[in-house]
């Protein structure tokens, strides 16, 4: 299935989702490359990374924003955004297996980031067109930071994920929804999911 498929299909938890799904759509529909980083607009694929229990959750201490955040990264090409998101998790983490919970959308965001030097060259202002999987992963496997992305990686409890992010926006209105749609996904000990 494709992108604009998903989307369509795809309901949105509140305004932020159904005015960001819908912008979405339209920059799909435009022709634009979306998949690479050569536009100020592009494909990112984040993960919500649960335990099986569904109490904590994996975070990255991000050096580039400062905070402790979700994992995920650039599509970079990549059509299958869920791929991206494993990947993206076990490159940044070091935690494998890591297991979907669902194939489908968790979440959706169009995120801003400002201009920035990477590697001493210039960055510019751009968004991250992004869509977040909500994926599962053992709190007992070997995690590591990623050498020049993040200097941390640890697990949290549900609450102490969104209090440790320094970042207001992403506190209020990314991490704490996506705490709160937890709700609809069991834990996998009741044997739902695998």
């Amino acid at each position: 299935m494709d992108l604009c498929a998903i989307l369509e299909a795809y309901l949105p938890w509140n305004q932020q989702e159904a005015a960001d799904r819908e912008e979405l759509l339209h920059l799909l529909r435009s022709g634009q490359p979306l998949y690479g980083r050569e536009n100020g607009a592009h494909f990112t694929a984040s993960a919500w990374v649960v335990s099986p229990d569904r109490s904590k959750v994996l975070m990255a201490y991000h050096n580039l924003f400062q905070s402790w955040s979700w994992l995920g990264g650039h599509a970079d090409g990549e059509r299958d955004l869920l791929s991206v998101a494993v990947r993206e998790v076990t490159e940044e983490s070091g935690v494998f297996p890591v297991h979907p919970v669902t194939r489908d959308l968790y979440s959706l965001e169009i995120l801003t980031v400002d201009g920035h030097e990477k590697r001493g060259i210039y960055v510019p202002s751009h968004l991250h067109l992004n869509v977040t999987f909500l994926l599962e992963a053992d709190p007992s496997s070997p995690i590591r930071p990623k050498k020049g992305e993040n200097s941390a990686v640890a697990w949290f409890s549900r609450e102490e994920a969104v209090a440790a992010s320094s970042e207001p926006w992403m506190r209020q209105r990314v991490y704490e929804k996506l705490n709160e749609k937890l709700r609809c996904f069991p834990p996998a000990s009741l044997g739902l999911f695998f």
